[in-house]
């Protein structure tokens, strides 16, 4: 009696192999990668100091990714955050300045952040306007707004609260990496373990497919956008709290890198594929990058060149996503 002995299973080594598990994990495999090339270079780029440095400048884009990644994941993008988070640090500063006191502010911030925000969703979802043109009018609208309500001129804001958030926390963890944290844990349930989420998906993977359904588009859309433009309020006052004033100039960096960490999450810029750990470890990639470039004394004129490298190269990867 002969006993044959077969094995079908895939050989380790090819799937190793494949692109598509090297394409699935760019964020966190180019993070890991960074971190190794950027500590070899300089012995003290992993010290506790700079770790938590970096962490504190990582919250506020990963705020604003989550957002982008709900707006990415219905198949559309907001070009308007960066300017929405300018607009609500300026209402932020015209209530300060005003003597309205910490939690006032910080409810006018987020209230001026959320109306952007819903506005561009009904005017997309129920206008159905392109969501290209809406979010471009909406940056120009809000960076404007931001100047004509701060006169063009930054508020110096000194608030104890403000400095424990920005200074204070958990060890190396400071209370802004805390509130980012806790703001994408509940995100990802959201989107992963809710009604809420899987509309969202299957907004962007059919939107026809989906109101065939029983689900409302539009409606989704609205509730993208207010998202974003209320996460895009808490960025804010994250930053007026870092930065000890609320500058009425939008940074147009956060709004490319928004986009950025969101390719390299994985989020599909069709639509029907979203994530939220993806683009919080793409905005700590991006965030170790620049940290790493200032560290080694490489011009500031080369970072949005080196972000734009890595971001092409992770679209190319997304041929390859499975």
């Amino acid at each position: 009696m002969t006993t044959t002995i077969t094995t079908t299973s895939r050989p380790a080594a090819a799937a190793w192999r494949d692109p598509g598990l090297w394409a699935d994990r760019a964020a966190a495999v180019g993070l890991v990668v960074l971190l190794i090339v950027f500590q070899l270079l300089d012995p003290d780029f992993l010290t506790l100091g700079n770790i938590r440095s970096m962490l504190l400048a990582s919250a506020i884009l990963v705020v604003l990714s989550i957002g982008q990644a709900f707006v990415v994941a219905t198949g559309g993008i907001d070009l308007s955050v960066a300017s929405t988070m300018t607009l609500a640090a300026a209402l932020f500063g015209f209530g300060f300045a005003h003597g309205w006191g910490l939690l006032p502010c910080c409810v006018v911030a987020l209230v001026g952040g959320t109306v952007v925000g819903l506005v561009s969703g009904i005017l997309i979802g129920h206008g159905r306007i392109t969501d290209f043109v809406v979010t471009l009018g909406a940056l120009s609208a809000a960076s404007g707004a931001a100047l004509v309500i701060a006169d063009g001129k930054p508020v110096t804001v000194i608030d104890a609260g403000l400095l424990r958030l920005s200074a204070g926390g958990i060890g190396p963890i400071g209370w802004s990496v805390v509130v980012a944290a806790v703001l994408a844990v509940i995100a990802h349930v959201v989107l992963f373990r809710t009604r809420i989420g899987t509309h969202v998906l299957a907004a962007g993977g059919n939107p026809d497919a989906a109101t065939a359904t029983g689900i409302s588009v539009a409606r989704i859309k609205v509730l993208v956008y207010g998202a974003s433009g209320l996460l895009a309020g808490i960025a804010a006052i994250l930053l007026v709290s870092r930065v000890g004033a609320a500058e009425p100039a939008s940074n147009t960096s956060f709004l490319l890198n928004s986009v950025a960490a969101v390719v390299l999450g994985g989020v599909s810029l069709a639509g029907g594929r979203g994530g939220i750990v993806g683009p919080v470890l793409g905005a700590l990639l991006l965030t170790v990058l620049s940290n790493g470039l200032t560290m080694l004394g490489v011009s500031p004129f080369y970072q949005p060149l080196a972000v734009g490298v890595v971001v092409v190269a992770a679209a190319f990867l997304t041929r390859w996503r499975r």
